[in-house]
């Protein structure tokens, strides 16, 4: 079905979405940001989809989608998804709102706090399935559901109704700027592409001649992939720490609108400098982000200043939902990105005064955050796991020397994910 056919333009489905949108919540808002504007000497602005009703953008395309549905016909079934984040939360809020029933098939694994989250928004309305360990089997068993049942699918982003909905991002933004006045630059998170499709398509349609950047988790490339390939790929294997971005695959309906751009328009964020962005932005500004939500942020750090400077900057904020559990992982992943923590493994004598000699080369801003003895290496030595916390990056080279000079043989495993993977 084009998009000139009975039910209209790419761009009237869109207006028609965010109309009915109001019904549920106000426009987020689009915010000049003072903190970052200052820091890379441009105007930034962040629209704020952490504060929509399930602090993410995710409930648009899912009412959007509930909407149309039932405008063709009502499943006897009702709705199915399978999510264990935002599209879970957007989906359970629709269910309640249009008092229809659904279903939500989730890992075993989802943390306590976002099932009850999705309650919460659903109501007597959803009902949850634990299924598997990992997404995949929840797909796999959400699908059969479907299948089984006659209830239908609600895709967190590769459908039509889905990328209009997300598209009422754009929408807002377009009424939002100050009059007369157009981004140079717009940085889009990604993960299946629905949000990014849509926004480029409407912004483009109304003949903006915005630069579009899109930011996606380095561990989990599929759009940067994809374009370097010239067609859809699947990742074989998936960084899950970005969990709202973390996607094997781009959606093919968004990768269909997305294809028109270069590999060079994507933006890969390490996942630890990520981190440093999350716990910025929770100190300087009081906003608290998942790391879906920080990419676009995030991406600023690989623009040249002279690039930005006076430029008029838009960036996506995706979404808030943030488990406060994952903040010691959040700022250890921080500390270690920006030079501030480190861990060797020394191979330490065992003789009286040993270790008062390595506490003698520690200097005032220099702190063991980590001291363990992993085994015995031989009878006069042990290795010993030894956590170094500065407030300095440059107090490492200082130590490093010094270590060598008073003859310590170490290793260090903070970068060597094998090793640190097994005993950090």
């Amino acid at each position: 079905m084009s998009d000139t056919d009975k039910e209209g333009g790419f761009s009237t489905r869109v207006a028609e979405a965010a109309t009915a949108l109001r019904d549920l919540f106000p426009e987020t808002p689009l915010q000049l940001n003072a903190h970052l504007s200052k820091k890379y000497g441009a105007r930034v602005f962040l629209k704020r989809e952490d504060l929509s009703p399930v602090r993410s953008y995710k409930i648009r395309g899912a009412y959007t989608f509930f909407r149309k549905a039932l405008s063709q016909r009502e499943p006897a079934a009702g709705f199915v998804c399978a999510s264990a984040g935002n599209h879970a939360q957007g989906f359970a809020f629709a269910c309640r709102q249009l008092g229809k029933k659904g279903v939500i098939f989730m890992p075993v694994t989802t943390p306590q706090q976002k099932i009850d989250k999705t309650v919460m928004f659903g109501g007597k309305f959803v009902e949850i399935r634990l299924t598997g360990d990992f997404f995949d089997a929840c797909l796999e068993a959400a699908l059969e559901h479907a299948e089984q049942t006659g209830a239908l699918m609600v895709p967190p982003f590769d459908h039509r109704d889905i990328i209009d909905g997300q598209a009422t991002v754009a929408h807002e933004i377009a009424a939002q700027m100050p009059p007369g006045e157009i981004p140079d630059l717009m940085i889009l998170p990604v993960g299946g592409g629905g949000l990014s499709a849509g926004v480029t398509r409407y912004l483009t349609e109304r003949g903006w001649k915005t630069r579009f950047v899109f930011a996606e988790p380095a561990g989990a490339p599929s759009l940067k992939r994809s374009l370097e390939d010239g067609k859809r790929l699947k990742l074989a294997r998936v960084d899950n720490f970005v969990d709202g971005a973390a996607v094997a695959e781009i959606g093919r309906e968004p990768f269909r609108h997305l294809k028109r751009f270069g590999a060079d328009d994507v933006l890969l964020v390490p996942e630890n400098r990520l981190c440093a962005t999350m716990i910025e932005m929770l100190n300087v500004e009081g906003v608290v982000l998942e790391p879906a939500g920080a990419l676009a942020i995030d991406a600023l750090k690989d623009f040249p200043r002279k690039d930005l400077k006076g430029r008029t900057v838009v960036l996506v904020v995706s979404g808030g939902n943030f488990d406060f559990e994952r903040l010691p992982d959040v700022k250890e992943r921080a500390l270690r990105f920006e030079g501030l923590k480190k861990y060797f493994v020394f191979r330490f004598p065992q003789r009286p005064g040993a270790l008062r000699d390595f506490l003698d080369l520690l200097g005032p801003d220099d702190d063991i955050v980590r001291f363990e003895y992993l085994k015995k290496s031989a009878r006069n030595f042990g290795s010993v796991l030894i956590g170094l916390e500065t407030k300095d990056a440059r107090n490492f080279v200082r130590l490093e020397r010094q270590f060598r000079e008073a003859g310590w043989s170490y290793q260090d495993i903070t970068e060597n994910e094998v090793l640190a993977g097994l005993i950090i």
